[in-house]
């Protein structure tokens, strides 16, 4: 029996476009939508469809309109295949869908706190990211710990064995990347962001986002969510309440995550939401295992027959 995860992309997967087509075709992934629009006082389906993209590439918009669209594409599948999932994640915002595909919050409780989340990460300004790919082994510890007489500087993300993003002080993370190039890393890539995201450039973001994530009406998750902090399997609402705020300014150890829910049996992945990014990933933490994409209609037919013909051996 097939032991299936769904995974959630963040920042950087948007494209205008995303969810049109799945808006017209499916009246759950369109209920979304209007109560995205509704829930959070701005035309989400409009950033979504049309842009432009100088909009929707702004934090504030960004953040809400990838969660609506990837929980929209979630509810269409489901509309389609009679689909559980043994677990959950996503990758950084990406966490907000993974919480509400466990049940852990409501739609208008997700929108309302992802916008928060945005609209502080959003106000935070300096700083810088670097993407590092294919770095030797202990080359990126090495080159941090040097760097950092230059400011600070730390993982953002663990992203694949091949590709860790790093975050900090612009000297500093120029500084490691020109330490790793000469290392012999493949590419140093800097990264177009408004801000030093899951860095401690985020602490005041996370201790603002604490306050607003006391109020929330959380319950205990259905099904596991692996966590961004830890990579660890979650499931009380006291701890997601926790560990939110955290996720701002904490590293995201997505190798780890996937490396986890593989360790625990899941061998089937269906990322849910715009672009492959995680598919690619996946392909790199470990290639043994299988990942269906569900971005948009056509996408979404063909996973759905595919498990269809795995799960039912139609």
């Amino acid at each position: 029996m097939k032991k299936i995860a769904f995974i959630f992309p963040g920042q950087g997967s948007q494209a205008v476009g995303m969810g049109k087509d799945l808006y017209e075709n499916f009246d759950s992934a369109k209920k979304v939508f209007d109560t995205a629009d509704m829930t959070l006082g701005k035309s989400v389906t409009t950033l979504c469809f049309e842009g432009p993209e100088e909009n929707l590439k702004q934090t504030v918009n960004t953040q809400p309109s990838i969660v609506t669209m990837s929980i929209a594409a979630m509810e269409a599948l489901k509309s389609q295949l009679d689909i559980a999932p043994s677990a959950v994640a996503g990758h950084s915002l990406g966490e907000y869908c993974a919480m509400y595909a466990s049940g852990v919050m409501s739609l208008e409780t997700t929108l309302k706190a992802i916008q928060k989340r945005a609209d502080l990460m959003g106000e935070t300004k300096g700083g810088a990211m670097a993407a590092i790919l294919n770095a030797p082994d202990g080359s990126i510890e090495k080159a941090l710990e040097e760097a950092s007489s230059s400011g600070y500087v730390d993982v953002a993300n663990y992203n694949s064995p091949a590709q860790v993003v790093i975050t900090g002080d612009e000297s500093a993370v120029q500084k490691a990347g020109e330490l790793l190039s000469a290392a012999g890393a493949r590419r140093v890539v800097p990264l177009a962001v408004s801000g030093a995201f899951h860095s401690k450039f985020m602490e005041n973001a996370g201790n603002e986002f604490s306050k607003f994530v006391s109020e929330l009406d959380l319950t205990n998750a259905k099904i596991p969510v692996y966590t961004n902090v830890d990579a660890s399997a979650t499931t009380l609402s006291e701890d997601f309440r926790t560990k939110m705020p955290r996720q701002i300014y904490s590293s995201v150890r997505w190798t780890q995550t996937i490396e986890n829910m593989v360790n625990d049996g899941i061998d089937t992945f269906i990322e849910i939401g715009p672009g492959k990014v995680l598919a690619g990933l996946n392909k790199k933490i470990n290639a043994s295992v299988k990942t269906y994409n569900i971005y948009d209609k056509d996408s979404l037919e063909s996973t759905v027959n595919a498990l269809k013909e795995e799960l039912c051996g139609v």
